[in-house]
């Protein structure tokens, strides 16, 4: 049996980051989406016995494929929460644990994942949040947990291992709770990242920051 698998559930490419529309067109969010799961991949693919796309989109599995992760074609009338389920019953007999990943996380290589996963030799919940609330990394037994993704995950997954008597440690680090959602955080992997695909990608829209006070942080434009 293996040690660690990762999971990298993936929306379909043509819903990819509406919330940054209109600033990025269609195709843009595409881009930037496969850009980011590149990344992901990248930085998990050193660390993890097998990287693993679940999705409901095709094109999603073709593109994976191209990277040389496996696939998995996400059951009809799914959501987030039963993928990763569908994921984890495919893993249960093949893995000891798995790590989840969103696909928008792109300064994970940045944080310390070797030892993010060397913790999880030892133990049996690590949860990683995201800025908002969310859950940005989970490692765990395959199929331990119920999973809670979406508002308020990180709360719930943490209730979810106590429930279990499973000790949760929490992860927490600045470039793994960076999910990509609104252009401001666009401007924050312009500014803290250095040579991952998304960067190199951003630049090639020519997007500039510009620090500033308010209610945000960061002004970003083309």
């Amino acid at each position: 049996m293996d040690d660690i698998y990762g999971i990298i559930p993936v929306s379909k490419f043509n819903n990819a980051k509406t919330r940054l529309s209109p600033f990025l067109s269609s195709q843009e969010r595409e881009n930037l989406l496969k850009s980011m799961l590149k990344d992901v991949f990248m930085a998990l693919k050193e660390h993890v016995d097998k990287v693993i796309i679940i999705s409901g989109d095709r094109d999603v599995l073709d593109y994976g494929k191209e990277l040389g992760v496996v696939t998995l074609l996400e059951e009809e009338n799914s959501n987030l929460n039963l993928a990763l389920k569908q994921a984890m019953e495919w893993a249960k007999d093949k893995v000891s644990k798995v790590i989840i990943i969103p696909s928008d996380v792109p300064l994970i290589a940045k944080s310390d994942i070797y030892t993010l996963i060397n913790h999880g030799k030892s133990q049996d919940f690590i949860i990683a949040p995201s800025r908002g609330g969310g859950t940005n990394a989970l490692i765990i037994k395959p199929l331990a947990i119920e999973m809670n993704y979406g508002e308020d995950s990180f709360r719930k997954h943490v209730s979810e291992a106590i429930a279990h008597n499973l000790p949760p440690l929490v992860y927490d680090s600045f470039f793994l709770s960076l999910d990509v959602n609104i252009t401001e955080d666009l401007g924050e992997i312009m500014l803290h990242d250095e040579k991952s695909n998304t960067k190199t990608y951003l630049q090639t829209l020519n997007i500039s920051v510009k620090p500033i006070h308010g209610v945000q942080r960061l002004k970003v434009s083309r």
